[in-house]
């Protein structure tokens, strides 16, 4: 094997790639002759990506040839198509065409030969889509083999682990040999770490403002990857609990550990008293009201609630308290305009610990609240809110 070290190259390769250069120094380079030309994989024993890649074949590239052979692997890694992403009941050699048409639309320098969108024999296929765009298009192209690597006839089947031109897959250049192994706890928490360290490479070249090659449109999808979803219901339960309010009462059961026997001792309790202020105006589709009374029944078992209506005032006649282990069916009783001072005069005039407001967020900032007041909405509102506000604003899913 020739004694060509790809780590002792890559800071030269990729010294115009900040966010690659970033991303690279993150992941193992190991070299092998198990694959002919390169790849990426779980390695079982580090719980971490690696890149196995065959120092013959990178000997003969030129260098951007070899920078663009280190993008495409880290893109497989970037796009997660080295991870669960690949939809169920799908032709892993389809999918593998499918990757690689998605990512080579960006690269410009990878070996003569490579699968490319918008040339022979994908002449047809747009430039620039998505794996699972191209994926579709690859099922509902007659002319398409997945044996030859493109249309009928152009070679023999392959592995999908040949070089462009060799005997195999046609066009396909690197292998994707392992992609159907990333399950498991090792994948798992190997699949975490790569976050990680895309987020980390991506912070990096934002601070320079500089991401090299990388597309403002790809750049987004990394950014909408790497960005922590929070879990609404969980966010939702942790309110509740964190509004519960301790509630002692002497006890004749208990001893008072300070005067045992003397005086009675203390029961204590902890209950919390919330406040469901429903937003039932005309802008607030029927879908987000059932997503959230969903969500309401499973939260009944940790405490009891006050819901209520309200379009620009409280509907009071329909308010009701839901109790603990209660189960009930969501109903929209309003459906006119929008006052938040409404629903929290009415909370500011009671004795809550919590008032969570479900809205679309179309109108003025109300007045302050006294109890922890948490807004819900779905994820376009929450990115587009009325007013600006220091209090929590959670998105739903409807």
């Amino acid at each position: 094997m020739t004694k060509f070290n790809l780590n002792m190259h890559v800071h030269r390769l990729l010294c115009d790639e900040p966010f690659f250069a970033a991303l690279s120094r993150r992941i193992d380079k190991r070299p092998t002759t198990a694959v002919p030309t390169a790849g990426v994989r779980v390695n079982p024993k580090s719980e971490r990506f690696e890149m196995l890649y065959n120092p013959e074949f990178f000997e003969g590239l030129t260098d951007l040839q070899k920078a663009d052979v280190l993008k495409h692997e880290f893109y497989h890694l970037v796009f997660m198509h080295v991870t669960a992403r690949k939809p169920d009941a799908t032709n892993a050699k389809i999918w593998n065409f499918a990757t690689d048409l998605s990512i080579n639309s960006h690269l410009h320098n990878l070996p003569e030969g490579c699968l490319q969108a918008g040339e022979a024999p994908f002449e047809e296929y747009a430039v620039g889509l998505s794996a699972e765009a191209y994926l579709e298009l690859l099922k509902n192209d007659e002319n398409f083999d997945p044996e030859s690597g493109g249309g009928e006839g152009d070679g023999e089947g392959g592995d999908g682990e040949s070089g462009s031109g060799s005997e195999g897959n046609q066009g396909q250049f690197d292998s994707h040999e392992g992609w159907d192994e990333s399950s498991g706890a090792s994948a798992e928490i190997a699949k975490e770490r790569l976050k990680e360290d895309i987020k980390k490479a991506a912070t990096e070249a934002s601070a320079h403002s500089n991401w090299g090659s990388v597309s403002s449109e790809v750049r987004r999808d990394i950014m909408s990857r790497i960005t922590t979803v929070v879990d609404w219901r969980k966010t939702l339960r942790y309110f509740i609990k964190t509004s519960q309010r301790a509630s002692k009462q002497s006890s004749m059961k208990r001893i008072n550990r300070r005067y045992p026997y003397i005086h009675a001792g203390r029961k204590t309790s902890r209950t919390a008293s919330i406040a469901i202020s429903i937003d039932q105006s005309g802008s607030v589709s029927d879908s987000m009201l059932n997503a959230f009374f969903n969500e309401l029944g499973k939260l009944a078992k940790y405490a009891q609630f006050t819901v209520i209506p309200f379009d620009d005032e409280v509907f009071a006649e329909k308010v009701y308290v839901w109790k603990k282990g209660e189960s009930r069916k969501w109903e929209r009783v309003l459906c006119g305009g929008t006052d938040f001072d409404a629903p929290t005069d009415y909370v500011n005039a009671r004795s809550f610990d919590g008032h969570i407001v479900l809205t679309d967020l179309c109108a003025p900032k109300p007045k302050a609240s006294k109890c922890q007041r948490m807004w819900m909405t779905t994820a376009y509102y929450a990115k587009h809110p009325y007013f600006q506000t220091n209090e929590r604003i959670i998105a739903i899913n409807e």
